[in-house]
This record gives structure tokens, C-alpha cells and sequence, in this order.
């Protein structure tokens, strides 16, 4: 199910102009970070790949279906959104109904409905909440029902926006095993973020935007290396990118556990050399 988008131009109005001429192609089963400050389009370009969001100009295409032919409803079958707010999304009066309504309104059987919400509240660690009634849970909870509702379509491709937003360290292993099991199963994912460090960690693909525009594409570490493009965006290097930089290793790292094996080997080199 490949995500292609052509010359892509939307404005909000004639003075804001959210997406100019974005091309983008993200192949099935890839796991992709759209990374930017606040305005540089990131949410915009997500929107249109459900089509909440119709370009006007320009095509976007979910597999064989270009977006401006189909309503959101149909797209729904083939992507999944999870909002920045939780409460932009949420609506049952339980966590269980609001993780059935997706499936149900697909014409899944009774018995298929009720095994995904208890495979999807299982692996958020809902389980004990599925009679409670969303707004009273937490607001991190609240983001972990979002997404439960969103994995029980099983749709083959993801989209998630600002997943870490306010989540403690269990909410973020939470996290990090939901995208485990995407990515096993073979699906998309496209992640907007600002956690610059939470996406070196489980994305491998990066796609750097700035005034609607994409400024670079490519992995991780070659999107994360251009530190000239990265300031035109106003992103950061992920920390260990900085640290390895600041005590002259030769690589750049983009996780704790690639840090420490550059620089262990680093000065072994070093040892060797004395």
C-alpha cells in the first residue's frame, strides 16, 4: 500500500500556504518520521492521507486510490489517524465501546470485534479500563485509548501525531511496543514528532520539513547529519548525535547503545595506537 504524493499544494487561505509542491513516496511497510518545527506543515501533509484534507493542487494516492475521490469514511479502511489530541477523537461513554466502533462500522463479526479490542486494550495495557469512561482517565490514558481505537482497524498503514506528547517512561515503552508490533506485521507507520531522540530509536526513515516544504529525505542519521538543513527547519540534533559531535567521535550515533559502542571503540583505536 504505497503512499505517493505529487506536487501536493493546500493553503488554509491566501496568506497560508501549508503545503508547497511536496513530493513524497513512502513504501509499504516503511517506518517514516515527518519532522519540523510548529508550521512547517507536518500535520497538514498527515491530514491528507486520510483525506481529511483534499490538495489543491497536485494528487495524493493511498495505494491505487487518489484521496480526492474518495471520502474519509472509505479511507478509513486503509489508514489510520491518531490525533494530537485525544479528545479531538474520542467519543463512546467506555474505552471497550470506543475501541469496537472502528471494527463495527467495518462489518466485522461480533467475535472479530471482540478479539481485537482485547488484543489492541492487551497491548496498551488497558485491559482493566475497558468499562471506564474515557475523560476519566488521565489524559496520557486518554492518548493510549486513541491509539488502542486506531491499531483495532488494522489498517496497512498508521498515522500517529505527536505520539509522546506528555507520556511518562511506561507510557513510552507502551509506545515503543506498539510500533514494534506494526512494523512486524509488516505495516506502515508515519510518525509526527517532535521527540527527535524517540524516533532515532524506532524510525528509520526521516523527512525533514520547513514552510510546507521538504527540505530532506533519507534515513535517520543522513537527515540528522545536515545540521545546515536542520537549522533552517529549527530542529535539533538528537542528543547523542550532539555529544558524539562535542568529543570528536568519528560517527555519529543516534541512540545511547550506538554512542557507547563508537566510543568504546574509539579509544580502543586509540589504545592500540599508544
Amino acid at each position: 500500500m504505497r503512499i505517493t504524493l505529487e506536487a501536493v499544494r493546500f493553503a488554509y487561505g491566501p496568506q497560508v500556504v501549508a503545503l508547497d509542491g511536496v513530493d513524497l513516496t513512502i513504501e509499504t511497510g516503511e517506518q517514516v518520521a515527518i519532522l519540523g518545527e510548529n508550521g512547517a506543515g507536518k500535520t497538514t501533509l498527515a491530514k491528507h492521507l486520510n483525506g481529511l484534507l483534499k490538495p489543491d493542487a497536485g494528487q495524493v494516492r493511498i495505494g491505487d486510490w487518489a484521496t480526492s475521490q474518495h471520502t474519509p469514511a472509505d479511507l478509513a479502511a486503509r489508514v489510520s489517524y491518531v490525533f494530537q489530541n485525544p479528545d479531538d477523537q474520542l467519543f463512546e461513554r467506555t474505552v471497550e465501546a470506543e475501541v469496537a466502533f472502528g471494527p463495527r462500522n467495518l462489518g466485522l463479526p461480533a467475535e472479530e470485534v471482540e478479539r481485537r479490542v482485547k488484543a489492541v486494550l492487551d497491548l496498551v495495557g488497558l485491559t482493566g479500563r475497558a468499562g471506564t469512561h474515557p475523560y476519566d482517565l488521565q489524559p496520557t490514558e486518554r492518548k493510549l485509548v486513541a491509539l488502542a481505537a486506531t491499531l483495532a482497524m488494522e489498517t496497512p498503514i498508521v498515522v500517529i501525531d505527536e505520539p509522546t506528547t506528555g507520556q511518562d517512561a511506561a507510557g513510552l515503552r507502551v509506545l515503543a511496543g506498539v510500533l514494534d508490533q506494526i512494523k512486524s506485521a509488516g505495516r506502515t507507520v508515519v510518525v509526527i514528532s517532535h521527540d527527535i531522540d524517540f524516533c532515532c530509536e524506532h524510525l528509520s526513515r526521516a523527512v525533514l520539513m520547513a514552510d510546507g516544504r521538504v527540505l530532506a529525505d533519507g534515513s535517520m542519521t543522513q537527515v540528522l547529519a545536515r545540521t545546515d538543513l536542520l537549522a533552517r527547519a529549527a530542529v535539533e540534533q538528537p542528543q547523542m548525535m550532539r555529544l558524539a559531535e562535542s568529543l570528536g567521535l568519528a560517527d555519529l550515533p543516534l541512540t545511547v547503545e550506538a554512542f557507547v559502542a563508537n566510543y568504546q571503540r574509539q579509544r580502543s583505536q586509540g589504545g592500540d595506537r599508544q
